[in-house]
């Protein structure tokens, strides 16, 4: 028995005015009056039209039974009961185990507009659509993996081999190799940038000063050559050069390509003179700090770094209340610091903004022991203050993990799903092909 009042089951013939309908072998009793409401549904047309009409009753419903004033739907009945909620609440709630998508087919059906449905609903929908879509993209790329043989040109078969074998390590054997030496050569550069800043394994040059080992920076060069070339075939296979500049990640691995050439062109041509100004050199030391920008480069073969970074762009609103709790607390117990520790001849807060970094390091439970209170009120405030970090941070960890493990089997999800779409396709491609040939 269904939840909402209005809708009556019985055998016998519906009244004048009411109509009787069957969907997917459940009848129920519909009111003319509450029907009209929504003079535009299907419902409502059915319930104004004439019995002698048979022609329109036709284009309305699958069949009619005369004789019992029955109207037959072939629908899902799960779904009728949600729909007609409207003629009797105004509004549509979507219930669980129903697919959203086939859900506004049926709405779309009985005539009804999707504003009725209630706002979660519309979220629930939206989110659907979005993975539908994130699906079709899935279905596409695999697709078009599959069609490489199939371009007009043959530049065009030339460059969409050569995209699959830089972006595509699943596609083919050779395609897999690069991906390891790529990810090696991103781990060999990092530790010989750590490693040669080691003073024992550092050369004096002619002005007696300590520089990089010679074989450090050949081995780096080496790396930095892989990197251009495998920057400049991604470039030049992409489908879209725009797409392919304003990605985040081809701007990371921008960004750690630059320098090596700019200090090399910094070093090769520019004269001595040049090179001993203090501006020239500290803009080669920075651009030199600025190869840390390799190691995000690991993110490219790394779908977990992949799903962390999307988890923390879904996660901003907590990371913002994290923020912002930090920084009322050590607005506050850094104030409070500052006043408490003025009576205290020896006292190291000695202005308020200086004990920031008191209030910054106690909060997060690092507390270096550089600046510390010294007065007993000053210590209850430490104490206070730690306590209140340790939960301020605590806080917003739950969410951020949460959306991280929802992300990530989100994605494993669409993944599986897209991979049994294509199969679906061949099969049903395979079976057509099938059916010619027996014809």
């Amino acid at each position: 028995m269904w939840t909402v009042p209005k809708p009556k089951y019985k055998n016998a013939l519906s009244e004048e005015g009411d109509i009787t309908v069957n969907i997917g072998g459940v009848r129920v009793v519909l009111f003319g009056d509450d029907l009209q409401r929504y003079p535009e549904s299907r419902l409502a047309e059915l319930s104004s039209c004439s019995a002698q009409n048979p022609e329109l009753i036709s284009t309305l419903c699958d069949d009619f039974d005369p004789g019992r004033k029955e109207f037959y739907f072939d629908r899902d009945p799960d779904s009728f009961k949600c729909i007609i909620d409207v003629y009797y609440f105004d509004e549509i709630h979507i219930k669980t185990g129903i697919c959203p998508i086939c859900f506004i087919k049926e709405m779309e059906f009985w005539k009804i507009d999707q504003s009725v449905l209630d706002e979660c609903c519309k979220s629930y929908l939206s989110e659907k659509e979005e993975e539908l879509k994130e699906i079709a993209n899935k279905v596409k790329a695999i697709l078009e993996d599959l069609d490489v043989d199939q371009c007009i040109t043959r530049t065009q078969r030339c460059q969409r081999f050569l995209w699959r074998l830089m972006e595509k390590p699943d596609s083919s054997l050779p395609a897999r190799i690069i991906a390891i030496a790529s990810f090696l050569s991103i781990l060999v550069s990092a530790v010989v940038m750590c490693v040669s800043t080691i003073p024992e394994l550092q050369v004096m040059n002619a002005e007696g000063k300590l520089v990089e080992h010679p074989a450090m920076e050949g081995i780096e060069t080496v790396c930095m050559l892989w990197f251009t070339v495998e920057f400049v075939l991604r470039l030049a296979s992409s489908p879209s050069k725009v797409r392919f500049a304003l990605s985040i990640m081809n701007i990371i691995d921008f960004m750690a390509i630059m320098p090596f050439y700019v200090v090399l062109s910094l070093t090769l041509l520019g004269t001595t003179s040049m090179m001993e100004l203090v501006n020239v050199q500290q803009a080669v030391q920075t651009l030199r700090i600025m190869r840390i920008a390799r190691i995000f480069k690991l993110a490219r073969h790394s779908s977990g770094l992949q799903t962390l970074t999307y988890a923390l762009k879904r996660s901003l609103k907590e990371l913002g209340l994290l923020l912002m709790y930090m920084g009322v607390g050590i607005f506050v117990f850094s104030a409070l610091a500052y006043t408490m520790e003025q009576s205290h001849p020896e006292t190291l807060f000695r202005s308020i903004p200086q004990s920031f970094w008191w209030a910054i390091i106690t909060m997060t439970t690092v507390g270096y022991g550089d600046i510390y209170p010294k007065t007993t009120l000053g210590k209850c405030n430490a104490a206070v203050s730690f306590l209140c970090g340790v939960i301020a941070i605590a806080l917003p960890i739950h969410p951020i993990i949460n959306n991280f493990v929802v992300f990530y089997n989100k994605q494993k999800v669409l993944e599986t799903a897209a991979k049994h779409e294509v199969e679906l396709m061949e099969l049903k491609s395979g079976g057509q092909a099938r059916k010619k040939s027996q014809e």
